[in-house]
């Protein structure tokens, strides 16, 4: 199965994202884990990533595609959940490119939904127990503001193309990931 998994900051979908790639055996693909490993690595892609973000810039469509083609190549045929890709349209219908030309297109796409409000109290509490200061009320509500902007019209393309599907954010992690399992149809107890 290949999996897109979307929802604003805060909204668990990479504790969930892990929980999937568990049941499934998938691979989580991150593409920032892919950028800093690469800037790690020194590749080719790697150094021109790190000089870009090296100036406070964002790295271009164009580097994050070719790890993920890069990384894509060379997993194995189990299938993938990507997580923290694509944030906007452009992005969404060069992956869909990518990913067609690999014969591996996307079959799901998975919408966290979970109240704004709500996610301004998780990640308040994340940040006290991570004592990360950069999480303020704020900058969370300047991500969500992002967020809406540019990554929600992705949810909109997905559902336009008839693969989308939402859940309910809210809850425990167990209710959530029942709910996710509902949605993609995975059987047994988890």
């Amino acid at each position: 199965m290949r999996i897109v998994i979307m929802g604003a900051p805060g909204s668990g979908k990479g504790t969930q994202a892990a929980l999937i790639v568990k049941e499934l055996d998938l691979d989580h693909i991150s593409t920032g884990d892919l950028l800093r490993a690469a800037v790690a690595e020194g590749s080719k892609l790697g150094l021109k990533a790190k000089q870009v973000m090296d100036r406070g810039e964002l790295v271009s469509d164009d580097i994050v595609l070719g790890l993920l083609e890069q990384r894509l190549r060379s997993g194995g045929d189990a299938g993938f959940i990507l997580d923290g890709f694509p944030r906007n349209i452009a992005q969404a219908k060069a992956l869909d490119t990518l990913l067609e030309r690999l014969g591996q297109p996307v079959e799901e796409a998975l919408q966290i939904d979970v109240d704004e409000e709500q996610v301004v109290q998780r990640i308040a509490k994340r940040a006290a127990l991570e004592g990360r200061s950069d999480d303020t009320e704020e900058t969370v509500r300047n991500r969500l503001k992002v967020y809406a902007d540019q990554t929600a019209p992705v949810v909109d393309y997905y559902a336009h193309k008839g693969i989308l599907s939402r859940v309910l954010g809210d809850g425990s992690i167990e209710e959530v990931f029942q709910r996710i399992r509902g949605v993609l149809q995975i059987q047994g107890d988890s």
